[in-house]
């Protein structure tokens, strides 16, 4: 979905936009990015106004922390690289917690940053760069003999990488006329990883004797484009799929049990748990993702197949080092078609209607013990609601445990967490407003608790700015869940942990949008008769839940950790 745009030059050279360091930034970043999203100051005034001027897509943030959010997002449900903006000082810390989520969620975006002038720091500037290593981040300067170059360069590093990358520009060099330009040193070539024959035979021998088989795809089969063929393999094997948060439907399987991990169904993960042999392309494995190692039985036998540094999360797992594709290729050619009775056989009820429906199994009653909705149920009825062609975002906390459980989405770009990387909380709107700018053919459907809601409140108004059909599902609680479960159940005073309820729907009506509060599942009704009315416009759904439901994840994290 990323459009390419050409550089932008206007007619009139002596326009002030014309010819200096923050031109030659921006005519590069409307040749590779499809989107500009950030919020203007000094540090970064040129080379919006160069971009804005030639008609080049902007979406301005409200709150700093949203320009990088909107990017991060962007990118997750496009698959292309983004970028960001915001000036020096407050700008670009205020944008730090996203940038640092971008980094350990691993999202290629360029970054650029107003920055102390090349001449010294002033009295109110801090050291970017290192603060931008300390969240593992790399920092390009921008000079008058390197401006375009290593703008390009920041680019070609975010995608070789898959992460971000900041381009700084000098306040002082901001409007520097180019000069001859010194030419960059070639980005090394990132290393190749091959499939060795020996790994493949024994994979292949290993999946072939399998009884129940089972694959579970991650994001790096996504970016390898190896779907296809691995999709091909399972078929062959009759085996059973599973997918990472970040790949969810990715295989378009009536086989697939779905999201594996904390975000997993009890009834599918009662099939999960039989498996024999576990084959884990592009994906980390990591404590969540086993459901603290339960996921998959004791002695199964787990392969973790990926192309980076094995993190050791899971000792459990035979660790195999290669590029994804060549590597599922040459397993594609070693697995023949199964001609016996395979494990879709004996489970034929997993590609069955009832056991793909949301209908909420493990906890169907209306309200908790409290007399709040049960956020089980309002979410199961939420998916039947809401349009099929949606994409589905979510700000971090502990109402996370349900919409990934319940809400199907069309594609893997369609399922959008930002926040849970670097454990944060208040990136839902910015996030939301970026999902929107990426796909506005779909209905963005951001899903927010009331603690998050709140943090991100300023760009609630640039959601409802950027986009042309939305849904705000508000699962208030009026308290910060994940605080409450896991220390008031302790005995800590939960006082901190409380909040007064906000009438979402209250707030968004006030901005423009439409809403209403639901205290019942009856009261979901207003928003299913707003989606048939209505071919655009933000409806916002502030939904009582009980404080007393806890999900799924949560327990387990809380028994994990005693």
């Amino acid at each position: 979905m990323t459009t390419t745009h050409t550089a932008l030059r206007p007619a009139d050279a002596a326009l002030p936009d014309e010819g200096h360091v923050s031109a030659a930034i921006a005519d590069v970043l409307a040749e590779r990015a499809g989107h500009l999203f950030g919020l203007m100051g000094n540090g970064n005034a040129h080379l919006i106004s160069r971009l804005t001027r030639g008609g080049f897509p902007f979406t301005s943030a409200r709150h700093e922390a949203a320009s990088v959010a909107m990017a991060d997002a962007y990118h997750r449900a496009t698959g292309g690289v983004a970028a960001a903006t915001t000036t020096y000082g407050a700008g670009f810390t205020n944008a730090y917690t996203t940038l640092a989520e971008a980094r350990l969620a691993r999202i290629p975006l360029v970054f650029v940053v107003g920055d102390a002038p090349a001449g010294g720091r002033r009295f109110f500037d801090i050291d970017q760069a290192k603060a931008a290593e300390a969240a593992g981040v790399t920092t390009l300067v921008a000079r008058p003999d390197n401006a375009a170059a290593v703008t390009h360069r920041a680019f070609d590093l975010a995608l070789q990488s898959v992460q971000p990358v900041v381009v700084a520009i000098p306040y002082d060099l901001a409007t520097a006329p180019l000069s001859s330009q010194v030419p960059l040193q070639p980005l090394p070539v990132k290393p190749v990883w091959p499939a060795e024959p020996h790994d493949l035979d024994r994979v292949a021998e290993l999946l072939g004797s399998a009884q129940r088989p089972l694959i579970l795809a991650g994001r790096g089969v996504l970016l390898a484009g190896a779907v296809a063929p691995l999709r091909e393999i399972g078929d062959r094997l009759g085996a059973l799929f599973m997918t990472s948060v970040m790949a969810a439907n990715a295989f378009g399987s009536e086989w697939d049990l779905g999201i594996a991990g904390g975000f997993t169904r009890s009834h599918r993960l009662d099939v999960a748990r039989q498996a024999d042999v576990v084959l884990v392309a592009g994906a980390s494995l990591n404590t969540f993702q086993t459901r603290y190692g339960t996921l998959f039985p004791a002695d199964a036998r787990i392969i973790r197949l990926d192309n980076e540094p094995d993190g050791g999360q899971n000792a459990g797992a035979e660790y195999v080092r290669a590029d994804i594709l060549p590597f599922v290729e040459g397993l594609l050619e070693r697995v023949p078609a199964s001609g016996s009775p395979t494990w879709r056989d004996a489970v034929p009820e997993v590609s069955g209607a009832d056991f793909r429906s949301s209908h909420p199994s493990e906890d169907p009653v209306e309200f908790g013990p409290d007399g709040r909705l049960n956020p089980r149920a309002v979410v199961a009825a939420l998916d039947r609601i809401l349009p099929a062609e949606r994409s589905v975002v979510m700000d971090g906390g502990h109402f996370i445990g349900w919409a990934p459980m319940y809400l199907s989405v069309p594609d893997p770009h369609a399922m959008v967490l930002v926040g849970t990387a670097f454990q944060s909380i208040g990136m839902g709107f910015g996030s939301a407003a970026g999902v929107s700018a990426a796909r506005p053919e779909r209905t963005t459907v951001l899903v927010s608790g009331d603690g998050g809601g709140l943090m991100g409140l300023a760009d609630f108004e640039t959601f409802l700015r950027a986009t042309r059909r939305g849904v705000v599902v508000v699962l208030n609680d009026s308290a910060y869940g994940a605080e409450l479960h896991q220390y008031a159940a302790k005995g800590l005073h939960s006082q901190a942990m409380l909040i007064d309820e906000v009438d979402f729907a209250a707030v968004g009506r006030a901005l423009g949008a439409e809403g209403a509060k639901a205290r019942t599942l009856a009261d979901l009704g207003q928003l299913e008769q707003w989606l048939a009315t209505h071919d655009d416009g933000v409806f916002v759904l502030d939904v009582a839940i009980s404080q007393k439901v806890v999900a799924e994840y949560m327990r387990e994290s809380v028994a994990a950790k005693g």
